[in-house]
């Protein structure tokens, strides 16, 4: 089984696609606008913007996939709940995507050493996406490797 995040973003699903390219080396994987729909969207699913807005869209972050769409409900607007973590094997990747994705949003809790990751930092992105991003521990490494 897979767990795959889909992200609903108010209109800056483009935007975030070319932000996600850039900061996490992400690949284009899959792309639909609403016009390319084989089925008539209804009105009242169509996001603001109209039909060249993103239906979906799906990005390989080194083998992961993050799945995007410009579709949200007007009472659904942001993200809560939740974090997004990055874990990287070593120090300058951790510093890499930290400080590419904290570039217009705020820092949480900046990068340093903690109890379970000796290079841990939390933030939100532009869009309000928050991150964790952090280094295995030696220990997790270990785990990842045996298994």
């Amino acid at each position: 089984m897979k767990i795959e995040p889909y992200l609903f973003f108010d209109g800056q699903a483009e935007e975030a696609i070319a932000f996600y390219q850039e900061a996490l080396g992400a690949k284009l994987e899959a792309l639909m606008r609403y016009a390319e729909c084989p089925d008539p969207v209804p009105p009242e699913y169509m996001p603001a913007g109209g039909p060249q807005k993103l239906m979906h869209a799906s990005l390989l972050i080194d083998g992961q996939r993050l799945m995007l769409s410009d579709g949200v409900p007007p009472e659904v607007r942001g993200f809560y709940g939740f974090s997004l973590t990055l874990q990287y094997e070593s120090e300058p990747e951790v510093r890499r995507a930290y400080d590419k994705l904290a570039e217009g949003g705020q820092i949480i809790m900046p990068l340093g050493a903690t109890f379970f990751s000796p290079c841990y930092g939390m933030l939100n992105d532009r869009f309000g996406v928050q991150w964790m991003v952090m280094i295995l521990s030696e220990a997790q490494a270990e785990a990842c490797r045996e298994s």
